[in-house]
């Protein structure tokens, strides 16, 4: 059996199909997912509930306190294992969710770039702090353009990454992406499926529900409780997440709660508009309409037909 991916923009009903799937299948799901690997982060990452994960297998989940730090590279050297593990056992794995990169790493290999620098990246973020992230942008088009050019200005975490990048090995991040892989971590084949939207705007309204939905079962609470601890702060990668990033910064001066949603929605947007730039970057990816009635039924003709 070849190892399925189920990849799609944020609430493009990747659980919900995979969910469904496993009455079909023997699958056991990994979370492509770098914040569902964090644990008390729960309402704003959709994690599978308990009754969810009695029923099904799911990898990759609770592993980690919200300080810790996961990568793509971690992510592939865990993965791996739990491959052949799944396998072994005569099962299907099933890996699920939205972030490319961590699917790009398993599928593509990896680049080897230098590891992060804490004290490097907390003079970036005060670098940030005072002049803001549009001004490190540009300078960023200064010594990479080619990167700069495909990232948003307020996309702190990859200035930040590709800067850091810069500053560690004298050498622009595309041009590391544009040389050839580390051979310690070779390809990896799978079939991909991915989940699009016929109509962008039907996305973008479930986006909307689903960020109130979140709301409304105590996100605000979640976030809270997390602040609480004074291991954490804004600038980890679990509290840069979507939506705890935007309900965090809220916390800090509220407003209206319809501010907050049109905060979280806007970002959440356009986490679904980067998702679908790297989906459609793989020519080779089986696509399914997320928005069609038989959404699910087209996703497993596609499995059965891989087995």
């Amino acid at each position: 059996m070849k190892p399925i991916m189920l990849l799609g923009p944020t609430a493009s009903g990747k659980s919900a199909v995979a969910m469904a799937l496993a009455e079909r299948f023997p699958i056991e799901i990994i979370s492509v997912d770098s914040a569902q690997v964090y644990r008390l982060l729960d309402i704003g990452t959709a994690k599978p509930g308990a009754q969810e994960r009695r029923q099904v297998p799911h990898h990759l989940i609770d592993i980690l306190d919200p300080e810790e730090v996961y990568s793509a590279a971690r992510f592939a050297a865990d993965t791996r294992p739990l491959i052949d593990a799944i396998l072994s056992r005569g099962r299907l794995p099933l890996l699920v969710g939205g972030t490319m990169l961590y699917a790009k790493a398993l599928r593509q290999g990896l680049h080897d770039l230098p590891p992060a620098d804490s004290a490097l990246r907390a003079a970036l973020d005060r670098q940030a702090a005072e002049s803001g992230w549009p001004a490190l942008h540009a300078q960023l088009a200064v010594i990479d353009p080619d990167t700069a050019a495909r990232l948003a200005p307020n996309d702190s975490q990859r200035i930040q990454r590709a800067l850091e990048v810069h500053a560690l090995t004298g050498k622009p991040l595309s041009k590391w992406i544009a040389d050839p892989r580390d051979s310690a971590t070779p390809a990896f084949d799978c079939l991909r499926i991915a989940l699009e939207p016929s109509d962008r705007s039907v996305l973008h309204a479930r986006i909307e529900s689903r960020f109130r939905l979140m709301l409304e079962r105590g996100l605000i609470d979640e976030v809270r409780q997390l602040r609480n601890r004074p291991t954490l702060h804004p600038e980890l990668p679990s509290m840069r997440s979507v939506g705890y990033r935007q309900v965090w910064a809220w916390l800090d001066a509220p407003t209206s709660l319809e501010s907050l949603v049109a905060l979280g929605t806007a970002a959440t947007r356009q986490l679904a508009k980067r998702q679908l730039t790297w989906l459609r970057s793989d020519p080779d990816r089986m696509v399914i309409d997320c928005l069609s009635h038989d959404c699910v039924e087209q996703v497993a003709q596609c499995v059965r037909d891989s087995l």
